[in-house]
């Protein structure tokens, strides 16, 4: 334990993994400090998309994607409020990421439209198979170290000014390691810290907290110590389609509202155009009576339920209980408790909309983002989901530049310090598109990986603790 790497990395999920096998497949020595009993953190909660364009599956079943038209996405569902230079690295480098996922082993089993895609690009992985295979790839090299139950405690600079030390605990002791060429972070953002949120985000106080559970923003503290700045605080949003029994363990999310479902509240009545990123719905949902809504939706778009898809296996929620089911609309909205009269016409107004050319009152015209064409919900059985907001992940923390340098508040970077994956702000701005968090920490873990084994290795040992 202790002891002198090339890099030190500080979390171990999706980012820090694909740091690690990036850094040790170019030689590098490095060490991989996770503070939980196991890998993968919040990365195994994942809704299993990662955001690729003009990828082979993709072209297997037809679609057209490009990085231009995924740039462009991203930007529009950030409103603008994104780094443009980190999107556009994102594109720069993502079929190349897809594709050495891939090479070291990582499934990708469909592509599904999702939040924020003009065409479909979720790529759909298992998260533990992702996790697992990383993880095996990076043992293999003979490179990497990895030391479990190990938290970080500070960081600290050489004499030159670089952060080089990292003192972290493990069974009750103390130990210093040395990074020769830099210390990447790449452990996750704050949904599990209560006082964060109360901070930077009061407004969600009524969300679920089922983020990981290492989530509590020590990262982001070891790095406001040395001077970090922040990105993306005034966009935090909890993420819209969680049943209220979901836990961190136990999903139980549809984003039916994506198939066509329509949202509505207590008292049976639309709000917001169900088309548009997820977060931005959570938003809306907030500030609904009881913070309560619920998804309508109907035979036809049951049928669209995808087995065993994070966000669309809706027979599986039915059969945990999770999803009412009625004959009619008068019986559906008994059993959800809203006003029957209500309910049946907002569906009439809605199926006289869309059936006529457009949504009226709230301006839908697609199922997501630009894809899709709604549809009128009018076979029965009709079914209803009780849906509330989820504090999932933050997507808001340190200021970094296109080579995954954290930087200061003059946009300076902080010598030897680096981060990716969810630690990282400035990327999303004020929304998401499904499939960019674990997109992002993939390709800005890889590009961490390779400036920091780029640079010189230290020669001074004079260390400043």
């Amino acid at each position: 334990m202790g002891g002198s790497y090339n890099v030190i990395i500080v979390g171990a999920g999706m980012a820090g993994l694909c740091a690690a096998c990036e850094a040790a497949q170019s030689g590098a020595k490095v060490l991989v400090l996770e503070k939980e009993e196991a890998i993968g953190g919040s990365s195994l909660l994942s809704g299993s998309f990662m955001a690729f364009a003009g990828t082979d599956l993709q072209k297997k079943v037809g679609i057209v994607d490009t990085s231009d038209l995924l740039i462009e996405d991203m930007l529009e569902v950030g409103q603008g409020k994104n780094e443009k230079k980190l999107v556009e690295a994102y594109g720069a480098h993502q079929l190349e990421t897809y594709q050495w996922l891939v090479e070291n082993g990582v499934e990708f089993e469909a592509v599904r439209a999702a939040s924020g895609h003009s065409v479909p690009r979720g790529h759909t992985i298992k998260p533990l198979q992702a996790i697992t295979t990383l993880y095996n790839k990076a043992l293999a090299t003979g490179n990497v170290s990895f030391e479990l139950e190990a938290i970080v405690k500070r960081l600290r600079k050489n004499s030159d000014g670089q952060i080089s030390v990292v003192i972290y605990e493990r069974d009750g002791l103390e130990y210093f390691a040395k990074a020769e060429q830099g210390v990447i972070l790449t452990c996750g953002g704050f949904s599990k810290s209560e006082d964060m949120l109360e901070s930077f985000a009061p407004q969600l106080h009524a969300a679920l907290r089922i983020g990981g559970k290492g989530n509590v923003g020590d990262g982001i503290k070891l790095a406001w110590e040395h001077g970090a700045w922040v990105r993306d605080l005034p966009y935090l949003q909890g993420t819209y389609g969680f049943h209220p029994t979901a836990s961190g363990e136990k999903k139980s999310q549809a984003h039916v509202f994506y198939k066509g479902a329509i949202i509505v509240n207590k008292q049976g009545k639309r709000f917001v155009n169900e088309s548009i990123s997820y977060k931005l719905l959570g938003t809306e949902a907030l500030k609904q009576p009881e913070t309560v809504s619920y998804q309508i939706w109907d035979q036809a778009i049951m049928n669209e339920s995808v087995s065993g898809d994070a966000l669309y296996d809706f027979e599986n929620l039915y059969a945990l209980g999770l999803i009412e089911k009625a004959d009619s609309l008068e019986e559906l909205a008994k059993m959800i408790d809203v006003p029957v009269v209500s309910l049946k016409e907002t569906v009439a107004k809605y199926n006289e909309d869309i059936q006529s050319g457009g949504d009226q009152e709230f301006g839908r015209t697609t199922l997501t983002h630009t894809f899709g064409q709604p549809k009128p919900i009018i076979q029965a059985p009709y079914y209803a989901m009780v849906t509330t907001v989820a504090m999932l992940a933050t997507y808001a923390g340190l200021e970094v530049n296109a080579d995954a340098e954290v930087l200061n508040p003059y946009n300076e970077p902080i010598e030897g310090l680096y981060a990716a994956g969810e630690i990282a702000g400035g990327f999303h701005g004020a929304g998401y598109m499904t499939g960019s968090s674990l997109g992002k920490a993939s390709i800005f873990g890889r590009i961490a990986a390779q400036k920091v084994v780029a640079k010189p290795v230290q020669i001074k040992e004079n260390l400043s603790i």
